[in-house]
């Protein structure tokens, strides 16, 4: 008799740029013992068609979350983790079947993991605050870890201006010389649009600061290139990814409720 036949996936739209399904999929066929995974993803237009996919798909036992539905998803989880709660966005859900008919959704996130684990090697004592470029979920994550790591914030934002953000508008040599740190959240940059870059004072980077990068594809953004020829250290998002997914596996996989 063969061994249940287990599914994972991947919601979001687009899902062109996705790493998800190419790691899991590799895992899968490089391990006998997980013969009967496997991973599919799920582009959907609209996060209100998770329930049929839930539905049409049994053996579903969890799914990856990726933009634009970090946030949205909170609407349809039964119960999250802790840092969910502070971070207010999932990418992680633990699909748990109650009978055949009935089900529950748990949410984590596992960004942050993935953020503190990659960055951790690169710091150095005088990186004590961060610029976040960006204010969706992903920035959440980041902005989770600097707190944990009492490293000071902003947020740049397009547009917002509150507490805690500025606008790419407003920033000058003044802020860049203190803030040596820079972490994009955004997509921008990300492939297709190789070309695109943040609107950021580059000529201000020097060899006291570390740009990452949460765009894996391509391997070195424009971003990351301008940032390296001022002198800058670089990093971008593949080792977070994997640190992401090998916990969400964690995850999938054990009973953490």
């Amino acid at each position: 008799m063969g061994k249940e036949q287990k599914l994972l996936g991947l919601i979001g739209y687009p899902l062109s740029h996705s790493f998800s399904r190419v790691y899991f999929q590799k895992k899968f066929s490089q391990d006998a013992k997980l013969s009967n995974y496997d991973y599919l993803n799920f582009p959907v237009k609209h996060i209100n068609e998770l329930n049929n996919i839930i539905a049409q798909h049994p053996q579903l036992i969890g799914f990856n979350v990726t933009i634009p539905y970090k946030e949205q998803i909170l609407d349809f989880l039964d119960a999250t983790d802790e840092i969910v709660k502070k971070v207010k966005a999932v990418n992680t859900v633990k699909v748990v079947k109650e009978d055949s008919d009935t089900y529950k959704l748990f949410g984590y996130n596992t960004d942050a993991y993935g953020f503190e684990q990659s960055i951790l090697p690169f710091l150095k004592r005088h990186h004590n605050k961060a610029l976040i470029l960006g204010t969706g979920g992903a920035s959440k994550a980041v902005a989770y870890v600097f707190n944990k790591l009492e490293i000071d914030y902003l947020h740049i934002s397009r547009s917002t201006r509150k507490s805690n953000i500025i606008t790419y508008a407003d920033l000058n040599k003044k802020i860049m010389d203190e803030y040596r740190i820079i972490v994009n959240t955004t997509p921008v940059g990300m492939y297709p649009n190789i070309h695109s870059f943040p609107a950021i004072p580059y000529k201000s980077i020097n060899h006291e600061f570390l740009c990452y990068d949460l765009v894996y594809n391509p391997d070195k953004t424009q971003f990351l290139i301008k940032a390296e020829e001022m002198g800058a250290s670089i990093v971008n998002g593949y080792q977070m990814l994997v640190y992401q997914a090998e916990k969400a596996w964690e995850i999938f996989t054990e009973n953490n409720f």
